[in-house]
C-alpha cells in the first residue's frame, strides 16, 4: 500500500527561485538562506520519494478573480511552469502520478471534501520554488526526481479556508493515500509563509517569535495550530501569513507524533521570513 513517510514545510519566496535561476546563491545575502537547505537536499537524496503531494497557492496565474477555487487538485499528466510576467522559470515540467491523483480525488470527495478537479493547469513559483529549494538546481531539459501531485489552496482572496479545515483535509488525504493499492513512498509538502506583508502600512512585517512558535506547533502540538484563527494569522503574521494554513494540510496527513529532523529559519529573503521544517512519521 502507499504510505506517507514524511512531511515538509517550506516557504516559497519567489526571489529564492530568481537567485537560483540567475546563479547568485553564493552572494553574501543569499548564502545563509541556502545554507539551511544543505541538510535538506542530502536528506532528499537519502529519502527520495516516489511522489510528492505538494500543497501550494497559485498567485493569479492559473486562477484569477473570475474563478477562485478553495481547493483545486491537479489531475493532468503534466504541469508546465507558468509565465508570471518575466518568463517561465527555467525548470523542468512537473509530471503527475495521475492514478494516485484520481484515487485521491474520488476518495476525498466521497469523504465530503469538495475539490475542483484541474485537468489542465500551469504551476507558478508557489510550487516550483520549494522543489528547487529541496532538490537543488536541475536543468530545464531534465526531470524532477519524483512525480508531483499538486493541490492549490486559495489563500489570496478571503475567505480562505480555516486552519482546522485544512488540517481535516490533510487527514482525508492521508486516508486516501493509505488506501491506494500501489506500493509508493509519498511525502506531503505544505508551502508558503512565513510571516510577511507585501503592502500598506505594515509592509515588511516579520514576526519571528510567532513564526518560531508555529514551527514548534508543527512538530509537537498540531492541535493548537489548527485552532489558529484567520484574525490571529492576519494580526500576527501579516496579510500574506495566511499562507501557513497550507502547512496544516501537510500536518493533518502525518502521524499525531512525528520526529523533527531539520529546521531552518532565516530573515530576510526578499521582504519575507524563510521557514522550513522536515517531519518524519514514526512508522
Amino acid at each position: 500500500m502507499a504510505r506517507i513517510t514524511a512531511g515538509i514545510g517550506c516557504s516559497h519566496v519567489p526571489a529564492i527561485g530568481v537567485a537560483m535561476d540567475t546563479g547568485i546563491t553564493e552572494q553574501p545575502y543569499w548564502q545563509p538562506v541556502f545554507k539551511g537547505f544543505d541538510f535538506s537536499r542530502q536528506w532528499m537524496k537519502d529519502n527520495k520519494p516516489d511522489v510528492v503531494f505538494l500543497v501550494y497557492n497559485d498567485h493569479c496565474t492559473a486562477f484569477d478573480a473570475s474563478c477562485i477555487p478553495t481547493f483545486a487538485l491537479g489531475c493532468a499528466e503534466t504541469f508546465a511552469p507558468a509565465d508570471e510576467g518575466w518568463g517561465a522559470r527555467p525548470v523542468p515540467i512537473v509530471r503527475n502520478h495521475q492514478k494516485l491523483a484520481s484515487h485521491i480525488a474520488q476518495s476525498v470527495i466521497l469523504d465530503e471534501f469538495d475539490l475542483t478537479i484541474m485537468n489542465e493547469m500551469e504551476v507558478d513559483h508557489g510550487l516550483t520554488v520549494p522543489l528547487s529549494a529541496m532538490f537543488g538546481e536541475i536543468p530545464q531539459d531534465g526531470e524532477w526526481p519524483c512525480l508531483v501531485v499538486p493541490l492549490a489552496v486559495n489563500v489570496v482572496q478571503y475567505p480562505a479556508p480555516t486552519a482546522n479545515r485544512c488540517f481535516q483535509l490533510g487527514r482525508a488525504i492521508r486516508r486516501a493515500i493509505d488506501s491506494f493499492p500501489e506500493d509508493l513512498n509519498v511525502q506531503i509538502w505544505g508551502t508558503g509563509g512565513m510571516s510577511h506583508q507585501l503592502q500598506a502600512e505594515r509592509a515588511g512585517l516579520i514576526n519571528a517569535e510567532w513564526d518560531t512558535t508555529f514551527l514548534d506547533m508543527m512538530a509537537g502540538d498540531p492541535d493548537a495550530a489548527r485552532q489558529i484563527s484567520h484574525l490571529e494569522f492576519l494580526r500576527e503574521t501579516g496579510s500574506e501569513g495566511i499562507e501557513m494554513v497550507m502547512w496544516l494540510v501537510m500536518r493533518g496527513a502525518l502521524d499525531e507524533k512525528v520526529t523533527e529532523v531539520h529546521r531552518h529559519y532565516h530573515v530576510p529573503a526578499s521582504n519575507t521570513a524563510v521557514g522550513h521544517i522536515i517531519l518524519e512519521n514514526h512508522d
